[in-house]
């Protein structure tokens, strides 16, 4: 019979090799072939030499030579002692060589940048603060709590205030600071962060910090151990409420000024009669005995027989402002609170009660004031 045909390669289709060329193509060299070449192709000299093999294709170990030496009836030899000039491994630079590279293949390792040494005692850096631009030494003793500006006016003219032991003459005399001025002889500190407190003045005392008379005052209620506080505006002995306290004369006069538009709230309970179509046209403003008084919010809350409840919200505050305007419109003040000034209120406090605003709160308030001009 005759053999079967083979059939025949299609055109363009590569033979496969056979299984003895798929092994010699597939083949790759041991790590220690591939560690030598690398070495070699780096001009890298290899470390150590292959071990010399035993008759059964293994390294010959240390402890077969000695035991066959026994066996021989011979001394075992001595081995030979490590030299303490042995070749050195190669430096740090020729092995960072062997590093491999992005893909499998070794390559010469990036230097690392040299960083600066520390000093051990950094030189440190004093922020130096400008010189603050000089002022009228009546608004620095205001600020610093002394007195208030008209009040610091008559200290001077008095000759009560002195600077390096030389009378002041003029409230106009600028200084950047307060070193040097005295006051009755006393040393004027410079001033401390402003404080605001709130105060529930009660009815039937001043706001003053003496009287002649000898009358009580609102600092005959304050508790011991305060800085010098100056309330800001004033109320009348009857009038009770809110009273803001301070030590900067700064923030008082600021808040005491129509322009800064602070509003201020009253309560008051008059005697007569009247509507809220006439108490809503003090929104325009009025004059009373050739005083003009600004813009007031008034309304009507309740009637009690024939007394009336109303609130009345001002930005100006002039002396006895409600109590003119009142009367002035056929009614009889017979009780004034003030319930409000600017964002603080009396809220649930007594009479007699005082109570300092947070640093964070009274920030805010300053930031509000500034934003308005």
């Amino acid at each position: 019979m005759r053999p079967p045909r083979k059939p025949p390669s299609s055109p363009g289709r590569t033979p496969r090799p056979k299984k003895a060329e798929q092994g010699r193509a597939t083949s790759r060299p041991s790590p220690s072939e591939q560690a030598r070449r690398v070495a070699e192709s780096w001009g890298v000299a290899p470390e150590n030499k292959p071990a010399r093999k035993s008759g059964s294709g293994r390294p010959a170990a240390a402890g077969t030579k000695a035991a066959a030496s026994r066996r021989d009836g011979k001394a075992p030899a001595a081995a030979p002692a490590r030299s303490k000039n042995r070749t050195a491994r190669p430096e740090a630079p020729a092995r960072a060589q062997a590093r491999t590279r992005p893909g499998g293949q070794p390559g010469p390792a990036t230097p690392r940048p040299v960083r600066a040494p520390r000093s051990p005692d950094p030189a440190p850096v004093h922020r130096i603060k400008a010189a603050s631009e000089p002022q009228r030494i009546a608004k620095l003793l205001a600020r610093a709590g002394v007195a208030s500006r008209r009040e610091i006016e008559r200290m001077i003219a008095e000759g009560r205030i002195a600077l390096d032991g030389v009378p002041v003459e003029t409230p106009a005399t600028l200084l950047t600071s307060l070193r040097g001025v005295s006051v009755d002889g006393q040393p004027v500190a410079d001033a401390e962060a402003a404080r605001l407190f709130l105060f529930h003045k009660p009815s039937g005392c001043l706001t003053t910090e003496r009287d002649p008379a000898g009358r009580p005052t609102i600092y005959d209620r304050l508790p011991a151990g305060l800085p010098r506080l100056m309330p800001v505006g004033r109320l009348d002995m009857t009038t009770e409420g809110l009273l803001l306290l301070t030590n900067d004369g700064g923030l008082k006069r600021r808040l005491e000024l129509p322009s800064s538009g602070v509003e201020r709230t009253y309560r008051a309970r008059a005697f007569g009669d009247i509507s809220q179509a006439q108490l809503e046209e003090l929104i325009e403003g009025i004059e009373v005995d050739g005083i003009r008084y600004g813009r007031i919010d008034a309304n009507l809350e309740r009637r009690t027989g024939r007394n009336q409840w109303i609130e009345m919200t001002l930005t100006e505050g002039k002396n006895r402002e409600v109590r003119r305007v009142l009367e002035h419109l056929g009614l009889t003040v017979n009780r004034l609170i003030r319930v409000r000034y600017g964002p603080f209120d009396l809220a649930d406090s007594a009479p007699g009660d005082l109570v300092e605003i947070k640093r964070g709160d009274l920030d805010r308030f300053l930031h509000q004031l500034k934003e308005r001009g």
